[in-house]
């Protein structure tokens, strides 16, 4: 179980990550990976198994570019760096996101030096749906439409359903 405060220091840590891996790859782009769980606990089997899946698909993605990965207690953590243009990365990224049977609980985000992560909204794209309703996923997050363990129930379902290959 985490806190609140180790949630907000483990996003900075991971935006200043960003940022070196972007000075590290002049002109590049960094694609970072996150496990997408509701509550404190942050890591778990759940966590792994949703984290492996999209560092696979992101291997078979990018075949040339290894993942620096992150098994964190606040969370599972991968980060490529790649020579692609920001915008292809996150077409492709997205692609992963609603493909993949267990993209809705991955978070890929695509940085590009001097901007924040690319929205969705930026390719075109309509907002990511919730995992219970066809709500906005974020307007069901704020309002708390949905109860942790209903939540958690529906991930439960996904990850049972998903055989790894």
């Amino acid at each position: 179980m985490i806190t609140l405060e180790q949630l907000l220091k483990s996003r900075d840590a991971r935006a200043r990550h960003q940022q070196d891996l972007l000075e590290q790859h002049p002109g590049g782009s960094v694609v970072c990976l996150t496990v997408q769980l509701p509550g404190p606990q942050k890591r778990s089997s759940t966590s792994l198994k949703i984290g492996r899946a999209g560092v696979k698909a992101l291997s078979e993605a990018f075949p040339e570019t290894e993942a620096e990965v992150h098994d964190l207690e606040t969370g599972f953590e991968a980060y490529l760096c790649l020579p692609l243009p920001a915008l292809e990365l996150k077409r492709i990224c997205c692609g992963i996101e609603d493909k993949h049977p267990l993209g809705r609980l991955m978070d890929i985000d695509v940085i590009a030096g001097g901007e924040g992560p690319l929205s969705r909204e930026s390719i075109g794209l309509s907002p990511r749906r919730c995992l219970l309703c066809d709500n906005p996923a974020r307007v069901c997050m704020r309002a708390h439409t949905h109860t942790h363990e209903e939540l958690l129930h529906r991930i439960e379902q996904l990850t049972r359903a998903y055989k790894e290959e």
